[in-house]
């Protein structure tokens, strides 16, 4: 059996199955997902990437394998990744060691990496919930319910709370906050996509970024997404503003023509803050953010 224990987390492998167990301190979605456990048939490869201070262990699955990797998309985080560990300089020979032992197991059972027509892990545990910036997101495997906070626009809350059965959703869309815009938790109903933005519709919660926390959210979209009739047939990908198209290596410098925009970012950060909505150390966050983009 392979082991590496670090941190971030442990990893072990005994031939069959690669079982990660997240640290104490691990990013929210990894602590929220708790212990999984990896049948071979769902491993697509694995790699140690070193560095100056060790370096990252990393589990590549196959397409479709994982719900939660199905909703994210491509857009998490590494330190949210729930299948890369940190590994500290003095481990790193045993992180090579275990990418051996499960390379020689892949090549043995002669796994494919070839994309899966079926979930191989069962995603989050039910009910499941995440976090939003204007509210609360939760399924329980049959109601999806969206619950406002003070921050929601008046269309959201003067209904009170959104409830509908997972028969009135025909898609789910996981979009986390990348550089100066926001994300989104989004369902659209089976009757069609509400024209609203997200910030107004009822269906929808806002991410702003400001928080690990609001992450969490993915869990929600990828419990519903394994539910849903057809959830074997790709995810859309959501279509993304042109200065979004390079975001997975990070927000850019903007162009001078974006230069107002950033100005009108800033004032509006200034406005929430004013009225409370962003406290001081998220008010603090985000101006830096812009700050560093001019």
């Amino acid at each position: 059996m392979a082991e590496i224990i670090q941190r971030d987390g442990t990893w072990t492998f005994d031939g069959d199955t690669v079982r990660i167990v997240p640290g104490g301190k691990a990013h929210p979605v990894r602590q929220e997902l708790g212990e999984i456990a990896v049948p071979l048939e769902a491993v697509a490869g694995v790699s140690f990437e070193p560095d100056r201070k060790g370096g990252r262990l990393r589990l590549r699955l196959r397409g479709g394998a994982c719900p939660v990797l199905r909703a994210a998309d491509g857009r998490l985080k590494d330190g949210a990744d729930p299948y890369a560990l940190t590994v500290e300089k003095d481990r790193t020979g045993v992180a090579e060691y275990f990418v051996d032992e499960v390379r020689n197991a892949l090549l043995i059972e002669q796994v494919p990496d070839t994309p899966v027509d079926r979930f191989l892990l069962p995603g989050p545990t039910l009910p499941v919930s995440g976090g939003g910036g204007d509210g609360t997101a939760s399924f329980d495997g049959e109601t999806v319910r969206l619950t406002w906070n003070w921050k929601a626009e008046e269309s959201k809350t003067a209904g009170g709370a959104s409830t509908f059965p997972l028969s009135r959703i025909a898609a789910v869309r996981w979009l986390p906050a990348i550089g100066l815009e926001n994300g989104h938790l989004r369902f659209e109903p089976v009757e069609g996509p509400v024209s609203a933005p997200p910030k107004y519709d009822p269906y929808a919660l806002i991410l702003w970024g400001m928080s690990k926390k609001e992450y969490t959210s993915v869990l929600v979209a990828a419990a519903v997404l394994m539910r849903l009739p057809g959830a074997r047939t790709p995810l859309e990908a959501p279509e993304a503003p042109p200065a979004l198209t390079k975001a997975a290596a990070g927000p850019a410098a903007p162009p001078a023509s974006d230069h107002d925009a950033l100005l009108r970012r800033l004032r509006e950060l200034g406005e929430l803050h004013r009225a409370g909505v962003l406290t001081d150390e998220e008010f603090s966050t985000a101006k830096q953010a812009v700050l560093r983009s001019m």
